[in-house]
């Protein structure tokens, strides 16, 4: 079967890798194309995968042009891959050419606030398949299941941390990180995160969690000097392990505070967005939290810093969680062959 696998994000990467790598094994021929995002490009990059890429609109006018231009470069893809299947985290482009070509398209989607790519891909997608945590009731089509899509690439059966990047990295016993986004996406509209104005008001929040550890800054913005300051250039394999390593994650990505709460890692995501998957997180496992003002989540932070060593009650949290989810690659690839 020739499957055709639609990347747009860094994470869509780690959630199917495992997935295609099985299906390579089962005899099947995959073809990836991914939008030309940097830090996208770089993770497929890592994991040695074939790919092509379509142009990344960064503004929504340009997004709004891009599905257009991005239907018709991916119908060209397909001429002579000859796709059987389309695959994606809930891609317009694929679910558009999948209907043109009378192809399944199958939808593995976990962002609820992504109102205007739900109402462009999910009329014309055949499956939808969401956690059980998945706020939004999405009709026939929608499939749930009990789990995470993270669980795809950081269950143990998939990962296992490597201490070796304390010393690749220097880093010490005690470290936070405190991940910065852009809010650039298309379901980030009218999103606010941690609403630093000013890198004075950056270096003052940095400032107040030093004094409980190292603070790393993850951010694609490098204008602050103070994001310079207390960067790591971190290969996209070690980033995993430097989150299960860390003492807590605190930021406005919603990627990375599921990874870390995943890891068993004290999370905060600050945010006045919701997700499903880091509610159920926070209401059924204690595993994170979702806090929209950056006083009170840093008040939050401190008071979680100042027990000391949480890692035990964390991982017990974390394997109660573990026992309680299913095998999402293998769901995943059962949901592909079996359509």
């Amino acid at each position: 079967m020739n499957i055709l696998f639609d990347i747009g994000h860094p994470k869509d990467v780690n959630v199917f890798k495992n997935v295609i790598w099985k299906l390579q094994e089962r005899g099947h021929e995959i073809k990836i194309v991914a939008r030309a995002k940097e830090n996208t490009k770089r993770v497929l990059e890592e994991y040695e995968f074939e790919y092509e890429v379509c142009r990344y609109y960064k503004t929504m006018p340009g997004k709004a042009i891009g599905i257009l231009m991005n239907d018709m470069w991916l119908y060209k893809q397909t001429k002579t891959f000859k796709p059987d299947i389309f695959v994606s985290p809930g891609s317009p482009y694929s679910a558009h050419v999948s209907r043109l070509m009378k192809k399944p398209h199958l939808a593995f989607s976990d962002t609820e606030i992504a109102g205007l790519v739900i109402k462009l891909t999910f009329p014309f997608t055949d499956k939808i398949y969401t956690s059980n945590s998945f706020y939004l009731d999405l009709g026939p089509k929608q499939e749930r299941f009990d789990g995470y899509y993270e669980l795809a690439y950081l269950h143990p059966k998939y990962f296992t941390p490597n201490k070796e990047v304390l010393k690749k990295y220097q880093l010490s016993s005690k470290y936070i990180i405190l991940r910065l986004s852009p809010l650039s996406s298309h379901h980030d509209i009218n999103a606010t995160g941690l609403n630093i104005k000013t890198e004075d008001e950056l270096s003052e929040y940095v400032s107040q969690l030093e004094k409980y550890g190292r603070v790393i800054i993850s951010s694609e913005n490098t204008s602050w000097q103070t994001v310079k300051d207390h960067q790591l250039k971190i290969h996209p394999k070690d980033l995993h392990d430097i989150i299960y390593y860390s003492s807590l994650c605190i930021g406005e990505g919603a990627t990375m505070a599921s990874e870390a709460a995943i890891l068993g890692i004290p999370s905060i995501y600050v945010s006045n967005t919701q997700r499903g998957y880091l509610n159920e997180l926070e209401e059924k496992y204690g595993l994170a939290y979702t806090i929209s003002d950056n006083k009170v989540a840093l008040n939050k932070a401190i008071s979680l810093l100042k027990k000391g060593e949480l890692k035990e009650e964390w991982q017990l949290k974390r394997k109660k969680m573990l026992e309680e989810k299913v095998d999402i690659v293998q769901f995943i690839v059962e949901k592909i062959e079996h359509l």
